[in-house]
């Protein structure tokens, strides 16, 4: 796949025409009110890895409506002080894997703290947390579950899930809750945004090739699935498209952006047909704070930098969190 979309230089100044919906603050604060009425009860139960430099906890804590969802949290072994903490959403399809997997923070000499994906961990990595909410009839995925309503709209669970995982992380003895980034590639990057854009104190903000950002552009642009399962529900659901529009406009990763207050360091790839450049450019251009970053890698596809962005991050992130 060759360079498909806007020039750099269009990239730069794209904006979304994604409409935020008025009461999309209010939708939120109920969304969180409502889901912080039930007690957050995080618990970490020590689990044998068989790797002598890290500490691995399996965690529980209570999501969006009560649900219980699952997570890991790694810490360097011997940790006695609270550690900084980076918190880590996952790609689309994928769970929180197996323990020994995650290692790069915690090598890094942070805590780390992975947040399975709600009916998700069936794809390319083993999750353990089911989505108890039914939906009406959807595309197979997870991109048009409850799509007829923001309330009812799968991705409302998932960010819910999200803002309470940094609260669960935040509350262990040995994490440094003022020194807490967030971070995640693909799916994960779209749920890193939505957590800057809810929580308010956050020191860092590290979304590679986010999904989930410029609805209006991305399902229109690509043909490549998750955005086609939405465009596959409109194919068969005639006459819906302004509702699922505005819908998608409450989970748009350009609306948490424009209430973002952490700095940032964002990736794109120019040859990435799953998230496309001019759609993360939409997010990173409406992005709150002005220190922020971009690496751009021109030929690659939805891979991004892989190793080298997170050899960037592990430049980046260090002088936000260890201040």
């Amino acid at each position: 796949m060759s360079q498909f979309d806007l020039p750099i230089d269009q990239l730069r100044a794209h904006r979304s025409t994604s409409v935020e919906p008025e009461d999309f603050d209010a939708f939120w604060a109920k969304t969180l009110d409502e889901t912080r009425a039930h007690a957050l009860d995080p618990r970490f139960a020590r689990v044998e890895t068989g790797l002598a430099l890290v500490e691995t906890y399996d965690v529980t804590f209570a999501g969006f409506d009560g649900h219980p969802v699952k997570g890991w949290l790694v810490l360097p072994a011997g940790t006695a002080e609270p550690l900084p903490v980076v918190v880590e959403f996952l790609g689309y399809g994928g769970g929180r894997n197996l323990p020994h997997t995650q290692l790069l923070w915690a090598a890094a000499g942070f805590a780390h703290f992975v947040m399975d994906t709600r009916g998700q961990g069936s794809g390319w990595a083993p999750g353990d947390t089911p989505d108890p909410v039914g939906s009406a009839p959807a595309f197979p995925g997870y991109m048009t579950r409850g799509i007829e309503d923001p309330a009812t709209y799968y991705y409302r669970r998932v960010f819910t899930d999200a803002v309470r995982a940094v609260e669960a992380a935040r509350s262990h003895p040995l994490v440094d809750a003022a020194r807490t980034a967030v971070t995640g590639g693909s799916q994960g990057g779209g749920i890193s945004l939505a957590v800057g854009g809810l929580v308010p104190d956050l020191a860092a903000v590290a979304p590679d090739v986010p999904f989930l950002c410029d609805f209006p552009r991305a399902t229109t642009l690509t043909d490549r699935m998750p955005y086609r399962e939405i465009g596959n529900y409109l194919k068969t659901h005639r006459g819906n498209v302004g509702r699922v529009r505005e819908t998608l406009a409450y989970f748009d990763g350009v609306h948490f952006a424009a209430r973002a207050t952490a700095p940032a360091l964002f990736s794109t790839a120019l040859e990435d047909t799953t998230c496309p450049p001019s759609t993360v450019f939409a997010a990173f251009n409406a992005y709150a704070v002005e220190d922020k970053e971009i690496e751009i890698y021109d030929f690659n596809d939805h891979e991004g930098g892989g190793p080298f962005q997170q050899a960037a991050q592990l430049r980046w992130l260090p002088g936000r969190l260890r201040a």
